[in-house]
C-alpha cells in the first residue's frame, strides 16, 4: 500500500512538471504568428548589423502576387499618357495615412482651381445649351405660340374641346369583337332548303314576326336543285309585305317611301363624329348632373344639346320640356326649348317663356323674330316695353319698324324711359328738324355731360347747316366741357372719331377735331415726329382729310422745315389736286427759298400740267435763289430741249459750263449734241472734257460709244483703255472694251481684259456675268457653268448672278435652283423676277402673275421686271390689266435695269416718255 502511494504521488509530479513545461514553451513562441513591432529591426538586439546583402534585402522589385494576364488588350487605343495602358501603378500597395493627407491637399487645389474657372465654364454650356435648344428645340418651344393663343379662348370654346380618349385600346377591343362571316356554299342551301318557296298567306299576314303553332305546318325537305333567283324574289316579296305594313290603311298614303326606304336609314344614324361610348359616357354624366342638381339649367341644357347632336332630336325636346318645368326661371332652358322646337310650336313655347321670365330682352326679342308679319312684331314689342320700358334694345328695335314721323314720337318717349342712352338721344336729333334737334341735343348735354359724341353730334349738325364758324367753337367748348366734369381727353379716341366724320363726309368737323386734339398729352419737342407718323397712319386708312388737317398742323408749328414741306408736297401730289399742289409749293418755297427740290416740283407741276411759261418763270427764280446750282441748271435744260428749244438749252449749258464747269454739264452738253447727231461737236466737246475731268468715267465711256457708232472700234479701244487706266474701278469700261473685241472676233483679249477687271474689283458680278455669258455665247457650255460656280463662291448673295443660274439650270433642276436662290437672296427683284418667269416657264399663269406684280412692288425702280410683266400682259392677260401695269410703270419711272438702260439711252428714244420706253423695252424681252 506505501509503494503504491509512493508510486502514484511520483506520477503527479511528473505530470505537472510536464504541464508548466509545456505552458512555458507557448509563451515563449507566442510572438511567431503576430506583426512585428514599428521601428522593429531584426538581429539588432544581439548587434547583428554589421553588413547586408542582397537575399537580406530581397529583390529589387517586388514581386507581383497577381499572375500576369494574358488577354491584356496593349493596344495604342488603350494607352493613356497619364495613366499607361489603361491600369494602376500603385493597385497594389497600402493605403497610409500619409496617402489620405495627401488626397485632402489635391481634392483642396483642384476645388480651388474649379471655383476659379466655374464662371466660364458655365458660360460656355449656357451658350452650347441655347445653340442646342435652337437647332432641336423642345416641342413646348414648338408650340409656345400656340399656348399663347389659349389666352384668347372663351369659356364655351373650351368647354367645346373634346376629351381624350384611348384610340389605341378601343381600337384593340373593336378588332376583337369583331364577327367574321363565311359565305355558305350553295350545296348546303339546297340540301336545307324547304319546299315553299314563294311567302305564304300566314307570312303575308304576320310579316315573318309570328309563327304557326308546332306541328300546324310541316316542312317537307326539297329534293330538287336550289333556284337562287326564286329565293332573290322571295326577298322582294317579304320587302314589300313589310312596305305595305307601314301603310296608312285609312288614307291610302304611304308613310315610308318603298324607293326611299335604304336612303331613309341614313337620318337615323348619329350627326355627329363623336364615338357611342363617349355619347353613352355624356349621357351618363349629365344624367348623375341632373339628379344631383335638378335646378341647374345648363345640365338640361347640356343633355339636349348632345341629344340633338346625335340625331334624337324628340329625346332632346323631351328633356327641354321637362327642363322648363324644373327650372321656369331660367331665360337659357327657355331659349333652348324655343330652339328645339318647330316653328309651328315655338310661339306657343316662347309665350309660356314670357310669362315666367317677363324680364327677359332675350325671349322678347326671340318672340318678335317669330312673327312673320310687321303688325305682329309691333305688337309684341309694345307688349314687351310694357314689361321693360328701360330696355334699349327693345326701343331701337320698335323704332326700327316705324316710319320716320312715328319713330320720332317713339324716341321721345324713349328718352324719358332711357335718358342714359346716348344713342336713342342721337337717333332723335337725327329725325328732328335743325331747331328741334338743337334743342334735343342740349337736353342730352344735360342728361348726359360726360358723353363727348354729343358735341360732335352738335358740331355736325351746324356744318350740315353751313355754319362753319361755329364748328370749331362747338368742339373745344365741348372739350372744356368735359374736363370741368371730370372727363379725361383721349387723344386717340378723339382722332378716330376725326376718322369717322372725314369718313361721313363732315370734312370741317374732321379738321376741328384734329386741331383741337392733336397737341393733347404730347411733349412739345416730340410734337412733330408724332404729329407725322399719325398723318401717315391716316393715308393708309384712307382718312385724307384727317391726314391733311394734321399736316397743317404740322406745317404751323415749323414752316422753315425743308422735310416737312416735301413730306406735305409729296402727299399733296399723290392724293390732292394739281391746284392744292401749285398752291402748297408756291407757299414752300417762300420760306424755304434754298430749298432746290421744292423749286424743281413746282417748275415738273407746272410742266407736267402744260404750262411751260410758268414752268420756265419758276426755274427762273430758282436761279435767282440758288445761284450757280447745278440741279436748276440741268432742270432747265431738260425742259428746253423736251420743248424743242435746242438753241436755248445750248445756251443753257454754254452758261452752266462757264459758270459751274462740272463734269456733269459737259455730259448733258456732249449728250444734246450726240442725240441731235452732231456727233463732231460731240467728240469736241467730250476730248475738252476728259483733259479737265479724266476721272470721270462717263466721259471716256461716251467718247468710246460715239467712235463705235461712226465705225471705228479701235480708237474707240483706246478710249476705253484710257478710261481704264484713269479710272480702274469702272465696271462699264471693262465690259464695253471686252464686247468691241468680241465683236472683232478676239476672244482672247476679251476674257483678259474681264480677268484682269475681275482681279481689280473682286466683288463685281456684273464682270463674272460677262465672263460667263461670253463663254455660253461661244459655246463653252461646261466653261460657263464652272465660272459660274466660280463665281457663286466670290459673290454668294449677288441676285444677278442667281438669276442668271436658275437661267442656265436644266428644266428638271431649276426648282430646286429656285429655292437656293430664294434662301440667299429673299427680296431681290432680280431673283424675283427669275422665280417668275420659271412659273410662266411651267405654264402656271396665276403664279407668275403673282410673282411679277410682288417683284415690280419689291423695286419700282427696276425697268427690266416692268417690260417683262407688261410682255406676259400682252401675251396672258387683258386689256384692263395692260392698261394698269403700264400705268403703275409710268407712276414709278424706272431708271434702271440692264434692259431698261440700253433702250432708255439709245440716242433713238431720247425724247420718248416712260409709257413709250416701256412698249418698246417689252420688244425685246424673250418670256421663253
Amino acid at each position: 500500500h506505501t509503494h503504491t502511494h509512493t508510486l502514484f504521488l511520483s506520477l503527479f509530479v511528473f505530470c505537472l512538471f510536464v504541464c508548466n513545461l509545456r505552458m512555458g514553451d507557448d509563451d515563449k513562441y507566442s510572438f511567431l504568428g503576430k506583426a512585428a513591432p514599428s521601428g522593429y529591426i531584426a538581429g539588432a538586439g544581439r548587434g547583428a548589423t554589421g553588413f547586408t546583402t542582397r537575399s537580406d534585402i530581397g529583390p529589387a522589385m517586388k514581386a507581383s502576387s497577381k499572375a500576369p494576364d494574358q488577354n491584356e488588350n496593349l493596344n495604342d487605343t488603350n494607352y493613356d499618357e497619364f495613366s499607361g495602358y489603361q491600369g494602376s501603378l500603385f493597385a497594389h500597395g497600402k493605403f497610409d495615412k500619409d496617402d489620405d493627407e495627401a488626397d485632402l491637399i489635391y481634392d483642396a487645389v483642384e476645388n480651388r482651381l474649379d471655383e476659379r474657372r466655374k464662371q466660364h465654364r458655365e458660360r460656355l454650356q449656357k451658350e452650347e445649351l441655347e445653340k442646342y435648344r435652337q437647332e432641336r428645340p423642345k416641342i413646348q418651344q414648338q408650340f409656345s405660340d400656340l399656348k399663347r393663343d389659349l389666352s384668347s379662348v372663351s369659356e364655351a370654346e373650351w368647354d367645346n374641346i373634346p376629351d381624350v380618349v384611348d384610340i389605341g385600346k378601343k381600337t384593340k377591343r373593336a378588332k376583337k369583337g369583331v364577327d367574321r362571316f363565311t359565305p355558305i356554299p350553295d350545296s348546303l342551301l339546297a340540301s336545307q332548303g324547304g319546299t315553299h318557296t314563294s311567302v305564304d298567306t300566314t307570312m303575308q299576314k304576320y310579316g315573318g314576326h309570328q309563327t304557326p303553332l308546332p306541328g300546324t305546318q310541316t316542312l317537307m325537305p326539297y329534293s330538287g336543285n336550289l333556284d337562287l333567283q326564286e329565293i332573290g324574289r322571295a326577298r322582294n316579296t317579304m320587302m314589300n309585305v313589310k312596305l305595305d305594313q307601314a301603310s296608312d290603311s285609312v288614307t291610302g298614303q304611304t308613310v315610308v317611301d318603298p324607293k326611299g326606304y335604304l336612303t331613309d336609314l341614313n337620318s337615323l344614324t348619329p350627326t355627329s363624329g363623336a364615338n357611342y361610348g363617349d355619347i353613352k359616357t355624356g349621357r351618363t354624366i349629365l344624367e348623375a348632373a341632373r339628379k344631383t342638381n335638378p335646378k341647374h339649367g345648363p345640365s338640361w341644357i347640356a343633355s339636349a344639346r348632345l341629344e340633338k347632336e346625335v340625331g334624337r332630336i324628340q329625346a332632346a325636346r323631351n328633356l327641354i320640356t321637362k327642363a322648363t318645368e324644373m327650372c321656369p326661371k331660367s331665360e337659357d332652358v327657355w331659349m333652348e326649348a324655343i330652339n328645339l322646337q318647330p316653328p309651328e310650336h315655338a310661339k306657343a313655347v316662347v309665350a309660356q317663356a314670357v310669362s315666367n321670365v317677363p324680364n327677359s330682352v332675350r325671349l322678347w326679342l326671340k318672340a318678335t323674330e317669330l312673327e312673320t308679319d310687321k303688325k305682329g312684331k309691333k305688337s309684341v314689342l309694345r307688349k314687351a316695353l310694357d314689361a321693360i320700358p328701360t330696355s334699349v334694345e327693345l326701343w331701337k328695335a320698335a323704332v326700327e319698324l316705324e316710319t320716320p314721323s312715328d319713330a320720332c314720337i317713339l324716341l321721345g318717349r324713349a328718352v324719358e324711359c332711357c335718358p342714359q342712352s346716348v344713342d336713342l338721344w342721337l337717333a332723335l336729333a337725327h329725325l328732328e328738324t335743325y331747331d328741334n334737334a338743337r334743342k334735343v341735343l342740349n337736353k342730352a348735354r344735360k342728361q348726359i355731360p360726360t358723353e363727348r359724341a354729343i358735341w360732335i353730334a352738335a358740331a355736325k349738325l351746324e356744318e350740315s347747316k353751313g355754319n362753319e364758324n361755329k364748328i370749331a367753337r362747338l368742339i373745344d367748348f365741348g372739350i372744356k366741357s368735359l374736363k370741368g366734369n371730370f372727363v379725361e381727353i383721349n387723344r386717340q379716341h378723339w382722332l378716330d372719331d376725326a376718322k369717322k366724320c372725314d369718313k361721313a363726309g363732315f370734312l370741317l368737323t374732321c379738321q376741328a377735331i384734329v386741331r383741337a386734339v392733336i397737341a393733347v398729352g404730347i411733349e412739345e419737342e416730340d410734337q412733330l415726329e408724332t404729329w407725322l407718323d399719325d398723318a401717315e397712319t391716316f393715308v393708309k386708312e384712307g382718312s385724307l382729310n384727317a391726314s391733311r388737317a394734321i399736316y397743317t398742323e404740322c406745317l404751323n408749328i415749323d414752316r422753315t422745315n425743308e422735310e416737312t414741306w416735301l413730306q406735305v408736297a409729296f402727299f399733296e401730289k399723290e392724293h390732292g389736286t394739281q391746284e392744292a399742289l401749285d398752291k402748297l409749293l408756291s407757299d414752300a418755297v417762300k420760306y424755304c427759298p434754298q430749298a432746290e427740290t421744292l423749286w424743281l416740283m413746282g417748275a415738273k407741276s407746272a410742266w407736267m400740267g402744260g404750262d411751260v411759261s410758268k414752268a420756265r418763270s419758276i426755274l427762273d427764280a430758282a436761279f435767282h435763289a440758288n445761284p450757280n446750282s447745278e440741279e436748276i441748271w440741268l432742270a432747265a435744260v431738260k425742259l428746253e430741249s423736251e420743248n424743242q428749244e435746242y438753241r436755248r438749252a445750248r445756251a443753257l449749258l454754254q452758261n452752266a459750263r462757264e459758270k459751274a464747269g462740272t463734269a456733269r454739264m459737259w455730259i448733258k452738253s456732249a449728250r444734246l449734241e450726240w442725240v441731235l447727231s452732231n456727233l463732231d461737236d460731240a467728240s469736241k466737246l467730250l476730248d475738252d472734257a476728259v483733259k479737265k475731268h479724266p476721272q470721270e468715267p462717263k466721259l471716256h465711256m461716251m467718247r468710246g460709244q460715239i467712235k463705235e457708232q461712226g465705225g471705228d472700234d479701235n480708237g474707240a479701244l483706246q478710249c476705253y483703255k484710257l478710261g481704264i487706266k484713269e479710272c480702274p474701278a469702272s465696271i462699264p469700261l471693262y465690259l464695253l472694251a471686252s464686247r468691241v473685241h468680241c465683236k472683232k472676233g478676239d476672244l482672247m483679249r476679251a476674257r483678259s481684259i474681264l480677268e484682269s477687271g475681275r482681279q481689280a474689283n473682286t466683288a463685281s458680278d456684273l464682270l463674272w456675268l460677262e465672263s460667263i455669258r461670253l463663254e455660253r455665247e461661244n459655246g463653252e457650255a461646261q466653261v460657263a457653268k464652272s465660272l459660274l460656280s466660280t463665281a457663286l463662291q466670290s459673290c454668294p448673295n449677288s441676285g444677278l448672278l442667281w438669276s442668271e443660274s436658275i437661267a442656265m439650270a436644266p428644266a428638271h433642276s431649276r426648282d430646286t435652283c429656285c429655292v437656293d436662290a430664294m434662301r440667299k437672296c429673299e427680296n431681290d427683284p432680280l431673283v424675283l423676277l427669275a422665280v417668275a418667269k420659271f412659273f410662266l416657264f411651267q405654264r402656271k399663269i396665276r403664279k407668275a402673275r403673282n410673282w411679277f406684280n410682288r417683284t415690280v412692288k419689291q423695286d419700282p425702280d427696276y425697268g427690266d421686271a416692268w417690260a417683262t410683266y407688261y410682255k406676259f400682259e400682252l401675251k396672258h392677260g387683258n386689256e384692263s390689266k395692260q392698261r394698269d401695269v403700264k400705268k403703275h410703270c409710268i407712276m414709278a419711272e424706272p431708271r434702271h435695269g440692264e434692259l431698261w438702260q440700253r433702250v432708255s439711252k439709245d440716242v433713238a428714244n431720247w425724247t420718248k416718255k416712260t409709257g413709250e420706253l416701256l412698249q418698246e423695252a417689252a420688244k425685246q424681252v424673250q418670256l421663253s
